[in-house]
């Protein structure tokens, strides 16, 4: 279908949930000498103008990202996140998001390597364009599920593999899971990563349940909705799973996971989880 476009969420709840789980892992990946590989499978176009047309239609990002940037006495994690958002606004005014593969862009260093998949034909490009260094960033214009078992083991030993298809073909919940599989067969090792949306319970805790029918252990999950699951249409909040997540991660979940429901709350039924789907 290769329908969805994510500049018309960029900087809402979801991207915010998801950009600090990315963030919080490349720093810790970052705190030993050694190279690590990332893999990005729905990589986009790597950062988002807020001032596009699309950007403009539903302005999420005024009730996600801008309405953290209006906040004190933030927790660190999300301090963290915020210098990347500033650095990349150095007037002051908010005109330009990050997606994923710039957030960790942020981190990387010369010895690390990215791996970003992009099949939507007017989003590669674009993409492209913005990681010209091949030595640094492969950007290829391919099914980033494919790409799991392609590209893994990394030579460099150690990786990160983040998965946030847009589920505009329901048999992405069965993909993300068959990758997952694939991915954490060939490099037990690594670090994944999965978002998923949360459009009604039923459908997010189904993939819940596939990823905790893998048998694979050491998988936290963290969940964020801003309002009720099932009184309106649409997307109430969001999850991420992390396969071998940074043992700092779940502490600093209970910092700003809280946090995000007070500031980002649409009513009372807002809430969050922190649950080991299965324990190391």
């Amino acid at each position: 279908m290769l329908s969805y476009r994510h500049i018309y969420h960029a900087g809402n709840h979801a991207d915010i949930l998801k950009h600090l789980v990315v963030s919080q892992i490349c720093r810790h990946l970052i705190k030993k000498e050694a190279p690590f590989f990332y893999l990005d499978t729905h990589a986009g176009i790597g950062q988002y103008p807020l001032d596009s047309e699309q950007a403009q239609k539903n302005k999420e990002f005024q009730s996600g990202i801008a309405k953290l940037l209006s906040e004190d006495n933030l927790p660190e994690s999300i301090e963290a996140l915020l210098d990347i958002v500033r650095e990349m606004n150095p007037n002051g005014q908010l005109e330009v998001y990050p997606g994923s593969p710039k957030i960790v862009d942020y981190y990387v260093r010369q010895k690390d390597k990215l791996h970003l998949c992009e099949l939507h034909p007017n989003d590669f490009p674009t993409l492209a364009a913005l990681f010209p260094n091949k030595r640094k960033a492969n950007v290829v214009k391919d099914n980033g599920f494919a790409a799991v078992k392609a590209m893994l083991p990394p030579p460099q030993k150690r990786g990160f593999v983040l998965m946030d298809p847009p589920y505009e073909v329901k048999k992405d919940y069965q993909y993300v899971v068959q990758a997952l599989q694939e991915g954490q067969q060939r490099f037990p090792q690594g670090t994944y990563a999965i978002w998923y949306p949360v459009l009604n319970r039923r459908q997010a805790d189904n993939l819940l349940k596939s990823v905790k029918s893998t048998g694979i252990r050491n998988v936290l999950l963290l969940e964020l909705c801003i309002r009720n699951t099932e009184k309106e249409r649409g997307m109430s909040g969001s999850g991420m799973i992390i396969v071998n997540p940074p043992w700092t991660l779940e502490k600093e979940a209970k910092e700003f996971l809280p946090f995000l429901q007070d500031t980002l709350a649409e009513d009372n039924d807002a809430g969050y989880q922190i649950t080991w789907i299965t324990p190391e």
